[in-house]
């Protein structure tokens, strides 16, 4: 049987350019988005089809989430945030495809997705309000003496979000996928091994099936929270104070 962890490795493709599977993978889920929402789109219906209806759920899901988060003034990150959501939702979607690539289950990947809603929190907070900007991490009402530990940690807090972000994302996809190759690899064990073990294959088999189910549902929950986080940090960047 196959080792589990197989599956994330990095191939090689063109390699004088460096150009890897998970290079492959990652153009294909922005060719898959774009295409996608200009065969959409490309009517521009009134009364929109099945697909410019879909893209129209995706586009006010997002909005929404954003201004529920940041207020109206956040829209202005409405390109960033749903780029993001696209992205991750439809790498976390192809890696389901059996003998494709899961981009996302690789901590390299997430960590460059989160270091970019960081960055964009710091620049454009630090452009936008100045050293008012620091009042993200001094709290109001504090007492002064208090105040030191309570700055430490408000800076450790922030520091951690984009280790936490990524890690969260990043383990789920790594977890899941090696849950899924394991029990499909007992199923071939079983039928392989031949005899009365074979009795026994479909109880793997339906576990795999379960697993699958819920692995389209945290493809999709996980690039729903990715996006609801990315939204509260660019809020701090809005209102930097407490």
């Amino acid at each position: 049987m196959a080792s589990p962890i197989e599956q994330f490795q990095i191939k090689p493709i063109i390699p004088v350019i460096n150009f890897t599977n998970s290079s492959l993978f990652m153009i294909g889920a922005a060719a898959v988005i774009v295409g996608g929402l200009l065969l959409a789109t490309r009517k521009r219906a009134v009364v929109p089809g099945r697909a410019q209806s879909m893209a129209e759920v995706l586009h006010d899901f997002v909005a929404n989430t954003l201004v529920d988060a940041t207020g109206k003034e956040g829209m202005k990150f409405f390109p960033l945030v749903f780029s993001l959501f696209m992205f991750v939702l439809t790498a976390n979607l192809l890696g389901m495809i059996p003998g494709f690539f899961t981009v996302t289950s690789h901590i390299i990947v997430t960590f460059a997705l989160a270091m970019l809603v960081i960055g964009t929190v710091v620049v454009y907070g630090f452009m936008k309000h100045g050293t008012h900007f620091l009042g993200l991490f001094v709290p109001s009402g504090v007492p002064a003496w208090l105040l030191p530990f309570i700055v430490v940690i408000e800076l450790i807090s922030f520091l951690s979000r984009p280790i936490s972000l990524s890690l969260r994302l990043f383990a789920n996809m790594l977890a899941g996928h090696i849950a899924l190759k394991v029990f499909a690899g007992f199923v071939v064990s079983l039928l392989a091994a031949g005899g009365a073990l074979t009795i026994l294959a479909p109880l793997p088999l339906l576990m795999a099936v379960a697993l699958m189910a819920l692995e389209f549902l945290v493809a999709a929950l996980q690039a729903y929270v990715f996006t609801v986080l990315t939204c509260i940090y660019l809020n701090d960047a809005l209102h930097p104070g407490h």
